[in-house]
């Protein structure tokens, strides 16, 4: 990781000043100016170095070093060394040795064993000992030194000398001993010996300490496997300045921040089995954006399971139904409606759209045209300075009564039912309060003659809305739950795609949530859509599922035990290429639990 200045003297500074405020900002050309040293910022007020510690105003520490190495090397030995919950700096120097000269070195050794086991055995001939057996020690340095010369010859390894050191602090010198025995157990269980530096432990901090300086000589010779063991950075980490929390990692414990405005392409996908925690988890990150930024919201829930959130939070649910009051004018149309098409144009599309399915997908020669010519004359006045009521789908079947052309009293025909008729929810004008930070589409009550128009006139609306949000510099996250129940039509699976692709561009970050990942995947644009993701929470899994997964995101075994028979609130989180095991576990004593929580034992 790249470190500019700021971040390199803050990391001492933490490291000499550990009870000073964390908060730290040294303009380095003001104090150029002022003739003033750095140092005088970030060093502490006193040290002094002992035989087997040193003395830092009021703390103690001491500097250890890997002596001995085992002949296996665990890859968790550094990671059960840092778990310790004491301040800790640790340090691996590592010096590549070129392979002819490794190669030579170890030949000479082998040489040399040789030679000490032939020694050995011609003195033993000599008092006709012939049938005396190699000692145990001299066979296992004849085999190692044979296998080490295979591993740079026919295994391509290198050969490397290393060193680890590790510095601990503490509050007083009975602790820091404790924690030096703490420290040395931890290496033991990988058959690791740390020792202490004596009288060194002043070059030891200089060699521990991020200056690029080895002020001791106790190095190692390892081979490549032995030296990705020491590797620090296996676990991958996500702190992402100006993120919001999504739990723990499973591996090393720490916080993981991630900020989906920063990433390429922030939209997401959340997948899982029910009962996994995929309406948890976005609802989480719902709360927090919506407490944290300044942010639009809109949501689409076909379960209502985020009502009672979106209300706590000051937001406006829309509630579809046959027999509902609230209201959405599908020929509503902003003046950013298009992002610079012909508005009209893209409204006669999406009308013609809703047409189609209300005829069972059937489109008869000239309906556009009609419809188009229509639209026109209905919209002349509204258009021209985008004030007063726009017109609703009544006025449309009316125009459409007025042509002379048999077709067009067909299409006000299939239009009667959603105007006049019993399913007339989608004809009036507009009175809910679609501009509120947080909007919630409930579609839950809407039957299955209102379904797709009802999901196609939704879609309408939140594009409506994230135009006129980007116009204004606002950011706009969707949230759409269920989301495989768009990709059985045409239209909806075209605008999900569509946006996928452009919500970047607009300031606006999409979110599917679905448990049957399977049946998306049946369809080419989900997998686009999926593919052009770089945010995905992947949670609980089933079978085919997993083969699915493992194949289009090239998931590792290992990794998919965590998305295997886990508990609810864990699995993988993915952000661009890297994938990283989490756990997200959420206080429930608290008021926000309950508003997030679907098990009916936890409300």
């Amino acid at each position: 990781m790249v470190q500019d200045n700021q971040e390199r003297l803050k990391l001492l500074y933490d490291f000499f000043r550990p009870e000073d405020e964390p908060d730290l900002n040294i303009d380095l050309k003001e104090l150029m100016r002022r003739e003033h040293n750095f140092k005088d910022s970030i060093c502490p007020d006193s040290m002094q170095f002992k035989a087997d510690h040193f003395e830092m105003d009021d703390k103690v520490g001491r500097v250890l070093f890997l002596k001995d190495y085992a002949s296996f090397i665990r890859d968790d030995m550094v990671a059960k060394l840092t778990d310790v919950s004491r301040n800790i700096m640790l340090s691996i120097d590592i010096l590549p040795i070129p392979t002819d000269e490794a190669v030579k070195e170890i030949q000479n050794k082998i040489l040399a064993v040789e030679t000490d086991i032939t020694r050995w055995q011609r003195k033993q001939n000599e008092n006709y000992n012939f049938s005396a057996t190699i000692p145990y020690e001299m066979e296992l340095m004849r085999t190692e030194t044979k296998e080490f010369l295979d591993d740079l010859t026919a295994r391509d390894e290198r050969m490397m000398f290393a060193l680890l050191t590790v510095v601990h602090l503490a509050d007083d010198l009975e602790q820091l001993d404790a924690d030096t025995e703490t420290l040395q157990s931890a290496a033991k269980t990988s058959f690791c010996n740390l020792s202490i530096l004596r009288w060194q432990q002043e070059d030891g901090l200089n060699t521990v300490l991020p200056y690029g300086l080895r002020r001791i000589h106790t190095l190692r010779t390892l081979n490549t496997g032995s030296v990705s063991a020491l590797n620090p950075f296996s676990v991958q980490e996500i702190r992402d300045k100006g993120g919001i929390y999504y739990g723990i990692n499973a591996i090393s414990r720490n916080l993981i921040i991630c900020n989906r405005k920063s990433l390429l392409n922030g939209n997401a996908f959340i997948l899982g089995v029910s009962g996994s925690g995929k309406s948890f988890i976005a609802k989480e990150e719902i709360a927090f954006i919506a407490m944290a930024t300044n942010d639009d919201i809109i949501i689409v829930d076909p379960e209502r399971e985020y009502e009672e959130l979106v209300r706590s939070l000051g937001g406006e649910v829309i509630r579809f139904s046959p027999d509902t009051k609230n209201y959405i004018n599908p020929l509503d149309m902003s003046r950013d409606y298009g992002e610079g098409d012909n508005p009209l144009s893209l409204k006669s599309s999406f009308v013609m759209s809703l047409y189609e399915n209300l005829n069972n997908g059937r489109v008869d020669s000239g309906a556009n045209s009609l419809v188009d010519r229509c639209m026109k004359n209905i919209y002349q006045e509204y258009l021209k300075d985008y004030d007063g009521e726009p017109p609703t789908l009544k006025k449309l079947r009316q125009e459409l009564l007025r042509q002379e052309e048999p077709l067009a009293k067909q299409i006000a025909l299939t239009l009667e039912l959603f105007t006049e008729g019993s399913s007339n929810v989608f004809s009036h004008q507009t009175n809910v309060n679609q501009n509120s930070r947080i909007v919630c589409y409930d579609i839950l009550d809407l039957g299955k003659s209102l379904k797709t128009i009802g999901m196609l006139i939704m879609l309408d609306s939140i594009l409506n809305r994230v135009m006129k949000n980007r116009k204004n510099g606002r950011r706009t996250w969707v949230y759409i739950d269920e989301i495989y129940l768009f990709f059985a039509n045409e239209y909806s699976s075209t605008f999900l795609s569509e946006s996928w692709k452009r919500f970047r561009k607009y300031g606006a970050l999409a979110t599917g949530i679905t448990q049957n990942v399977s049946d998306c995947l049946r369809s080419d644009m989900a997998k686009t859509m999926f593919s052009n993701s770089e945010f995905l929470i992947l949670l609980n899994q089933s079978a085919n599922d997993r083969k699915e997964l493992a194949r289009l995101f090239h998931i590792s075994d290992t990794q998919m035990n965590y998305i295997t028979d886990t508990q609810a609130g864990r699995g993988l989180l993915k952000v661009k290429s890297s994938l990283v095991p989490f756990i997200n576990e959420f206080p429930k004593d608290t008021e926000l639990y309950r508003l997030m929580t679907t098990k009916p034992e936890d409300r």
